[in-house]
């Protein structure tokens, strides 16, 4: 099997537990392309077989959440299952979370929580965090490309749509909102609507994936194509006559390929010989140089 399964995470489960699961479910190599999580919900691609040499790919892709801001207090976590730090008796209204919006669209700076995935010095920032070892991060350049108020859905909460770029954390963008309007805030709830093609509406549950595997189909709707989360980089097919440079990873001169080849300077290329993908490559002068390696050529 080589492909990716769109796969609708449940709260409670782990990013890692998920790829087991699958694992374990078909046997095959699997990967997720972009952390969730435990306790949020929604998109996590998986990548199975080949598909996991199209991780870096897959996790720039833009994603679409939506979170609930609490204000009125801030925990260690950033969200709800973080022990409580500070409070505050400021409860900004709708009206003042509106007008602060602006303000956190487009490139921002965020500082990594310490309850992550990074890792530092081999270890990963959460389990520091829970030994009680703090650690001095700088911030990094995040990319919101839109932010909105959805509706009120507490006294102190807002539920929010934010469309994002790669390494943005949600519960940092709700504590930083909070204390830019004189409050404190955390994360009360988060769904990924999606990551890049992959979309809730089409997600499958592990209940729905286990079942068809059980009725011995597994993978007949539910295992997407290579090409599935590709499809925001240029196809090219390449001539038969360029078999053995492709397959040994030589550049190929745009001139020597049929049809125009336009592109910009490090712009990326899908590369398809006899209508499947072998590589994906990136221009540099007049030459394809691959990138990844994704399958040999077929005969």
């Amino acid at each position: 099997m080589n492909g990716f399964i769109n796969l609708l995470k449940p709260p409670g489960m782990s990013s890692a537990q998920a790829v087991f699961f699958v694992k374990k479910l078909i046997r095959e190599k699997v990967g997720h392309a972009g952390t969730l999580d435990p306790e949020a919900a929604g998109v996590l691609p998986i990548m199975v077989g080949r598909a996991t040499k199209l991780f870096d790919y897959v996790a720039d892709d833009d994603k679409v959440y939506v979170a609930e801001i609490a204000f009125g207090a801030q925990t260690d976590t950033q969200d709800a299952q973080g022990v409580v730090t500070k409070v505050s008796v400021h409860l900004p209204t709708q009206e003042d979370l509106m007008a602060i919006l602006p303000k956190f669209i487009g490139k921002i700076a965020q500082v990594p929580p310490q309850y992550s995935a990074i890792k530092r010095d081999g270890e990963r920032l959460y389990d520091l965090a829970r030994a009680g070892r703090s650690v001095s991060l700088a911030p990094r350049e995040v990319l919101i490309r839109s932010l909105r108020v959805i509706r009120q859905v507490a006294s102190a909460g807002y539920l929010m749509e934010i469309h994002c770029g790669k390494g943005t954390y949600i519960r940092t963008l709700c504590e930083d909102i909070g204390q830019a309007l004189g409050s404190r805030a955390y994360m009360r709830f988060l769904l990924r609507n999606r990551v890049g093609a992959f979309t809730l509406d089409d997600a499958y549950t592990p209940e729905e994936l286990k079942e068809d595997v059980e009725e011995g189909a597994a993978g007949g709707k539910w295992m997407l194509p290579l090409s599935s989360a590709l499809q925001h980089i240029p196809r090219i097919d390449v001539p038969v006559r360029l078999r053995k440079p492709l397959i040994n990873g030589v550049p190929l001169s745009r001139k020597d390929l049929d049809g125009p080849c336009e592109f910009e300077e490090g712009a990326l290329a899908r590369l398809y010989l006899n209508n499947e993908l072998i590589s994906i490559s990136r221009v540099s002068g007049d030459l394809l140089k691959i990138q990844t390696m994704v399958q040999l050529a077929p005969p």
